[in-house]
């Protein structure tokens, strides 16, 4: 036992030393076991689970990540040198859209691959424990984005990140330890917004990332079908795969993000594999699209995901851009038990109100008809509610009176007295009050109770002026004001 705590605290040492050389100004936050936390021993049940997989304890792992399943996979070479699944983790939140992270700020969740070395593993994380990504890597940098401190972490809270429960995230820091310990010099982080299958290929064949999606989709079918990690390269601002010295060349490729490509090949074994895969998978999409696959709705406003299982744990739970969504399947997790701690302060996504209701009653005053074309009708679902006399039906007394010649006419040219402006406006409120979904979080609103105790100026009010009030603000009449979810802010540093 002795001789074992040594050779680990030497190990600990010399990948201490390495990660300080590699780590520069960042090397205060590079010590991968300095802590209670950053030291749990891997958990027993992983233990086990590589044990029947024919897994070392410090055998290489590798990461892949998915927004749409909201799932992150840690992968583990076995003794015959192949990676084989060992764990999937559920994530517990995470921010922005489906597509690559373009700019600071915008609370993108990177994808792409990136490389994970000592010095990005962080035990003195604010957010429990974490690792850097790696974001922006020579490819994003070559395109111009910008970004920092994009994490893998705990407290399940993103804004940009990818978070996990504490429990998960000091598993997933305890395997990629014990990899560094084994000898591994990074490990591959591989994230998508997807699985990269034909259904999914098909939903979002309209989507405008679907090139960069087909780029990364190269290295996803590599890793497919050899179960290796695949070698990443980038030039002329694109990803490359498992490239080769060419026949004759007297030197590797050297490759540049931004420089034309040098001459490569990709070993034949891997090029025919992966392009049967590509062909198959290509005519599969194919099919699923003549076949009328329907296309996934682009992000309303929603603000990243949270997976089920989370979801069904916190009142009003929503996963957003993320599957299993809907009541019933929310339902039906919520007596299984979370994997890990979700904290009170969670902030689950939150559905854009005015994108995905059912649009509002619109009133009008106007005695012209509302011309309608055979598309926006059948797809803007806008009801439209007229306020003119003439559009009511008559009593039987009013209309006995018209027709002797007592009374008004039914020329709305000839009423002196305007239509009342409640009649038109009232419809609108209560339409968005129905339509409002059970799993939205409710937020309070502010200004309308002030609003609603303002008297309208019934002097001023005109059948002109009486019009654009519902659509005096881009908030529709009676809702709560979407509140983005950047209010993280105000709980968040900069540093995850």
């Amino acid at each position: 036992m002795t001789h074992r705590t040594l050779v680990r605290a030497l190990l600990t040492s010399a990948v201490l030393a390495a990660g300080v050389m590699l780590a520069g100004c960042d090397s205060d936050q590079i010590s991968l076991a300095q802590n209670a936390k950053a030291n749990q021993p891997v958990p027993p049940k992983l233990v086990a689970a590589m044990t029947e997989k024919d897994m070392d304890m410090q055998s290489p792992i590798l990461v892949r990540l998915f927004k749409q399943e909201a799932e992150l996979e840690v992968w583990k070479q076995n003794r015959s040198g192949q990676f084989a699944l060992l764990k999937t983790y559920p994530i517990c939140r995470w921010s922005g859209d489906l597509g690559p992270k373009v700019r600071e700020g915008d609370r993108q969740a990177p994808e792409g691959f990136y490389s994970i070395n000592p010095s990005q593993m962080n035990p003195q994380s604010a957010y429990y424990l974490s690792f850097n990504t790696g974001y922006p890597n020579a490819f994003d940098k070559a395109l111009g984005r910008t970004g920092s401190q994009l994490m893998v972490h705990g407290d399940c809270s993103s804004r940009g990140c990818y978070a996990m429960t504490d429990e998960q995230i000091a598993e997933i820091y305890s395997l990629g330890r014990e990899s560094f310990f084994g000898g591994q010099k990074a490990f591959q982080l591989q994230a998508y917004p997807f699985r990269m299958t034909p259904v999914n290929m098909a939903k979002h064949r309209n989507n405008p990332n679907m090139p960069f999606w087909k780029m990364i989709k190269e290295g996803y079918d590599h890793f497919e079908v050899t179960k290796q990690e695949p070698k990443v390269d980038f030039c002329e601002k694109k990803y490359v795969f498992d490239a080769a010295k060419a026949p004759g060349a007297t030197r590797d490729p050297v490759f540049d993000a931004s420089a034309k490509c040098p001459a490569y090949v990709i070993p034949e074994e891997i090029a025919s594999a992966v392009h049967e895969k590509e062909q198959r998978d290509a005519a599969e999409t194919a099919k699923l699209v003549s076949k009328g696959t329907p296309v996934a709705r682009l992000n309303t406003g929603i603000d990243g995901g949270m997976n089920a299982i989370f979801a069904s744990k916190i009142p009003e739970g929503n996963t957003g851009l993320s599957e299993g969504g809907d009541s019933q399947a929310l339902a039906s997790m919520s007596l299984a038990r979370a994997p890990g701690t979700i904290p009170g302060t969670v902030n689950p996504p939150k559905p854009n109100l005015a994108v995905q209701q059912e649009e509002p009653v619109v009133a009008t005053t106007s005695s012209t008809p509302v011309a309608t074309t055979p598309s926006t009708a059948s797809s803007a679902g806008t009801r439209v509610a007229s306020a003119n006399a003439s559009d009511k039906s008559e009593g039987f007394f009013s209309s006995f009176a018209r027709k002797v010649g007592i009374g008004g006419t039914a020329d709305a040219s000839k009423t002196t007295a305007p239509p009342p402006a409640p009649v038109a406006a009232a419809p609108a409120k209560p339409k968005v009050a129905e339509a409002k979904p059970q799993s939205v979080v409710r937020v309070a609103p502010k200004a309308e109770p002030k609003q609603a105790a303002k008297p309208a100026p019934k002097p001023q009010v005109t059948t002109a002026a009486a019009a654009p009030a519902p659509t005096s603000s881009t908030q529709l009449a009676g809702s709560a004001p979407v509140v983005q979810t950047n209010s993280f802010d105000t709980r968040f540093s900069a540093v995850k």
